[in-house]
């Protein structure tokens, strides 16, 4: 059963981003049309596959993926101006989902997200056929994240009446969500209104992979880390 199971990608891809300019498609470790690019060519490239659905409202972004050419690739022009602010909440782009992706499993993942490549891509997605076996009802990447943690009053990850200071490798990691892989089935999303389901699988990417760009600061680190990327595998 899991091995006839379709995964379609959701990619959207909105014109205007307030933290970084042109964020999608400004120059990116020399790469024209920067994230935009490596991100479709990575996802083209991932043998688990089966379509790409691109939402966008960005007519330079479509001219560009219009002129790959690709069968794998579903082209989808937003209509309405409402999915395209910087107010869009989630929840409005999970509707929109359903909208847009008409099968039964949709990996949700995005461009900024430049480290997560092809192999990891099909790595997850077998993950994700198999942990359905387990009780799992779908999957989300996330990074551990070590060290002292505290909200503003105390201490998150460990207990610091019993040890004031304990040895890192002794304190309990948080799961940080990556926003690099969202995979669930479309009776979640219509159940839950929700890109993950109510037993979602921790997929695990170290650091490196999991770095996701927000700001210009993740910007400019991601650059330098992709470009000397040979150096840190």
């Amino acid at each position: 059963m899991s091995a006839k199971i379709k995964i379609n990608v959701f990619l959207p891809c909105k014109k205007n981003s307030t933290r970084v300019k042109n964020k999608n498609t400004r120059k990116f470790a020399s790469e024209g049309f920067g994230l935009l690019k490596i991100k479709i060519f990575q996802l083209l490239k991932a043998k688990q596959i089966n379509k790409i659905y691109l939402s966008t409202n960005d007519e330079k972004i479509k001219k560009f993926v219009k002129k790959i050419n690709s069968k794998k690739i579903v082209l989808h022009s937003r209509k309405d101006f409402s999915l395209s602010t910087n107010n869009t909440s989630n929840n409005q782009l999970v509707s929109h989902v359903l909208d847009v992706v008409p099968t039964d499993h949709i990996l949700w993942t995005h461009v900024t997200s430049p480290f997560v490549n092809s192999k990891i891509y099909d790595d997850a997605i077998k993950k994700y056929k198999n942990i359905l076996k387990k009780g799992y009802d779908s999957m989300m990447s996330i990074t551990k994240l070590k060290g002292f943690i505290w909200d503003s009053k105390k201490a998150l990850n460990y207990n610091d009446l019993k040890v004031k200071w304990p040895k890192t490798q002794d304190i309990k990691p948080l799961n940080k969500i990556n926003s690099a892989i969202f995979i669930s089935s479309r009776k979640n999303y219509l159940k839950y209104n929700n890109r993950i389901g109510k037993k979602p699988f921790m997929y695990e990417l170290k650091k490196y992979y999991g770095l996701d760009i927000d700001d210009v600061e993740d910007f400019y680190l991601a650059e330098f880390l992709f470009k000397n990327r040979k150096k840190y595998k």
